[in-house]
């Protein structure tokens, strides 16, 4: 292709955390030029302040192959961008704390396997306790998966940001777009930084995104919520695995160094329009509450800071990765609902077909944007 123009280019990729960094290199990769307009800097909101789980473990069934997709690239990150990422195969547990929430285990993989995966796998109350010695005696057993892990979420980002301008995309981070047109045949994005062009334009921008998809005229009922984690001080190695819970959130890990990183969709407060969350700590208490139950001998570890970003969540919980239904060569993949981190490998591949190729490798269908749509047809309205 003929090169670009300054401040035009064939892919426009307006947010620039690990989905738009992700779709950025896969689209670059494959020989287009892109230019990635992110509002503040990479990695500053969902990307960078989650828990960087690599979990295929309970995924809404429609997600399981996107996520099983996903998870062999992060086994390959270091052959795919040229980094580690961070990411280690730590398995993932979900625990169980009473029969009746094992039985929930039982009904949950019996539902997987009547759909043909085999991924997550029952396990008594002595498995669990011979993976992670130190938990509490009253668990009952859990759903074991083997090859999920987690990474480090700004330093896969990243990666993928640098391995994405290797092949020639350009980032414009301080780049906020305030409205989106189609002029013709092209993509204008207007910001304070002037105006950008392309002939494609994929709408990576998180809580942000809905403002841009209405704009485009199909809005969506996506809202932001304000996501946090803490990490303790260090404390003796004691938990190999990452963990989550049956009957209470939770995400949990611990690193080498020994601090110990506490998530889990842990809801803080979301300023839209400023452009940051805000830490709750009545509600880190109970997740701290929740860690001590399962191991007391942390229950006077010390923590040594929170935060928070904003993320996207939809009314249905699942994402938007679609093409538009409305206008020509537009494409979005957004409101990931705070689980998002681990599919943003495989997801940006998928984003990238979407693009150059008009369908992507795996069906998409439960992700269209407009499967909000009521019975008549007409649009429902963003919240």
């Amino acid at each position: 292709m003929n090169k670009p123009a300054a401040n035009e280019s064939d892919v426009l990729v307006i947010g620039g955390g690990l989905h738009g960094s992700s779709s950025a290199f896969h689209l670059a990769r494959r020989g287009v030029s892109v230019t990635v307009l992110e509002a503040d800097y990479i990695g500053r909101h969902a990307s960078g302040v989650n828990a960087g789980g690599v979990r295929t473990l309970g995924r809404p069934v429609p997600e399981i192959p996107l996520a099983l997709m996903s998870r062999e690239i992060w086994h390959n990150i270091v052959e795919t961008v040229g980094d580690e990422a961070g990411f280690v195969a730590s398995g993932q547990l979900k625990i169980a704390e009473t029969e009746a929430e094992l039985d929930e285990c039982r009904e949950r993989v019996a539902l997987l396997e009547s759909h043909g995966f085999t991924h997550e796998k029952i396990i008594d109350r002595e498995t669990l306790r011979e993976l992670e010695p130190a938990i509490t005696p009253h668990v009952t057993g859990g759903i074991w998966v083997e090859h999920d892990g987690y990474a480090l979420p700004f330093r896969a980002t990243t990666a993928f940001r640098i391995a994405a301008q290797r092949h020639g995309a350009v980032f414009h981070e301080g780049t906020p777009v305030t409205r989106i047109e189609q002029v013709g045949e092209r993509w204008i994005a207007h910001t304070p930084r002037g105006v950008f062009s392309a002939a494609q334009l994929v709408v990576t921008a998180g809580a942000w995104a809905g403002e841009l998809a209405a704009q485009a005229g199909e809005p969506v009922p996506v809202h932001p919520e304000g996501l946090m984690l803490m990490v303790t001080h260090r404390v003796a190695p004691f938990c190999r695995a990452t963990l989550g819970a049956t009957g209470r959130p939770l995400s949990f890990k611990q690193f080498d160094n020994g601090t110990v990183v506490i998530g889990g969709k842990l809801i803080g407060i979301a300023d839209l329009p400023g452009r940051h969350g805000e830490v709750d700590f009545g509600r880190l208490v109970k997740s701290a509450n929740t860690v001590v139950d399962l191991f007391p001998h942390l229950r006077h570890l010390g923590i040594n800071r929170a935060w928070a970003g904003v993320e996207a969540f939809t009314d249905d919980s699942l994402p938007v990765i679609s093409r538009s239904k409305r206008a020509s060569n537009l494409t979005y993949s957004f409101g990931y609902c705070g689980s998002g981190f681990q599919l943003g490998p495989g997801c940006g591949k998928l984003v990238s077909e979407l693009v150059l190729d008009g369908v992507a490798s795996l069906p998409l269908d439960a992700f269209a944007i407009d499967r909000f749509e009521a019975l008549n047809g007409a649009p429902v309205a963003a919240s």
